[in-house]
């Protein structure tokens, strides 16, 4: 995603919490190559770590994409399910972009009177293809589904709101490799799905301006 953005001729801020070796050497190598990118530290399982977050980009400049890609992903079943775990994942994979999208939208007039403001809702392809595994984190990601329309109806039109559903990427839990392989094809194009792909899908959304709530 941030490299996306950069080579597309973004500033990309690129908020870490627990990985910043990982955030630092990739901005400074998306720097080395003449691309505007900065790491940034923020807490976002709460709202005051949130609004900092904010609030330390727009101190820069006008903030006018946010791409909501940080989720928690626990294994639990419907049966099971601790009610905290489910909270904090409810609080990450929803509640967290739904903030982040509202405080872009507070902010959008400070961007300039055409400017053109975009929250990208990271999803996942479980939403589509239900399975009760990892119960409480697909219940987060269906719920934020749903709010990709109503949210674009309610900051519009201050901020276009849109949802991208990746497909299977990576292994993921406790997959094997091979159980990844036979899941990765299981689509029509029997193949798994490019992660440049989705980012370059982000950015295209990010940049036109005429699509919002889908």
């Amino acid at each position: 995603m941030c490299e996306a953005f950069a080579r597309a001729g973004w500033k990309v801020w690129c908020q870490y919490r627990a990985s910043g070796a990982e955030a630092l050497a990739l901005c400074e190598s998306l720097r080395s190559q003449g691309l505007a990118a900065e790491a940034v530290e923020a807490d976002i399982t709460h709202e005051a770590g949130r609004a900092a977050l904010i609030s330390q980009v727009t101190a820069q400049s006008p903030l006018h994409c946010v791409v909501n890609n940080a989720s928690a992903f626990e294994p639990d079943s419907g049966l099971d399910f601790d009610a905290g775990a489910a909270q904090r994942q409810l609080g990450v994979n929803l509640v967290a972009p739904l903030s982040l999208a509202r405080l872009l939208a507070r902010q959008a007039p400070d961007a300039g009177h055409d400017a053109d403001c975009c929250a990208l809702h990271i999803l996942d392809q479980k939403v589509y293809n239900l399975n009760p595994d990892y119960f409480s984190y697909t219940v987060s990601k269906l719920a934020l589904e749903r709010a990709v329309s109503l949210q674009a109806q309610a900051l519009g039109p201050a901020v276009r709101v849109c949802g991208v559903a990746p497909g299977i990427l990576f292994e993921s839990g406790p997959q094997t490799g091979d159980n990844f392989q036979r899941a990765a094809r299981a689509n029509l194009l029997r193949r798994p799905i490019d992660p440049a792909d989705v980012a370059r899908s982000c950015v295209f959304l990010a940049e036109t301006r005429s699509i919002t709530g889908t």
